[in-house]
């Protein structure tokens, strides 16, 4: 049973925003801030993505949990339960084509949860989003190639090979060099 009229309830959803959200706004900040620029919203592109990362290839999504059903153990409303049942199938249908025709575009699709951007959680769900976001650029462009590390301290060199160093023969010191020529 809804705690609201029919007219309150309605009113309540119509609040409900489809951008800009605060996960959104998480996850944008933080970005912008590691220094990647994007575009929002980009309507040109299946589902609209809320960011385009347009020099990595990669496209994110950021889904309410609810609206998506990522969860959907007892959360579906009590009241008219087919309704809600139904518009979350089609918007996670909906989701899975547009995730196919992205990915036939050659994009790579990330998708957020609302529940990933909590914050006990959020460090580590930025950090594997930036990690993601290297790997595949650098995937992508050829750019990675996998050196492995000897065991022992000797072999490990990334930069150049070994190179043995010879002692420089000593300088003499200006001040005796002075003394040196007096008689």
């Amino acid at each position: 049973m809804d705690i609201w009229d029919k007219k309150k309830r309605s009113s309540v959803m119509a609040k409900i925003k489809g951008r800009d959200t605060k996960p959104e706004w998480i996850v944008r900040r933080y970005l912008y801030s590691r220094g990647y620029r994007y575009r929002k919203n980009v309507k040109g592109l299946p589902g609209t993505p809320d960011i385009v990362l347009r020099k990595y290839g990669i496209v994110i999504f950021i889904h309410g949990c609810f609206w998506h059903g990522h969860i959907l153990d007892g959360h579906i409303p009590q009241s008219n339960t087919d309704f809600w049942r139904k518009k979350i199938e089609k918007n996670q249908l909906r989701d899975g084509q547009n995730k196919k025709k992205l990915l036939a575009m050659g994009w790579a699709v990330i998708t957020i949860w609302e529940c990933q951007l909590k914050p006990t959680v959020r460090k580590q769900t930025l950090s594997e989003l930036e990690y993601y976001i290297h790997k595949h650029y650098l995937d992508r462009h050829g750019l990675r190639q996998s050196y492995y590390l000897g065991d022992k301290e000797e072999d490990r060199f990334v930069a150049e090979e070994q190179e043995e160093y010879k002692k420089r023969p000593n300088k003499i010191n200006p001040s005796d060099e002075h003394n040196e020529n007096k008689p």
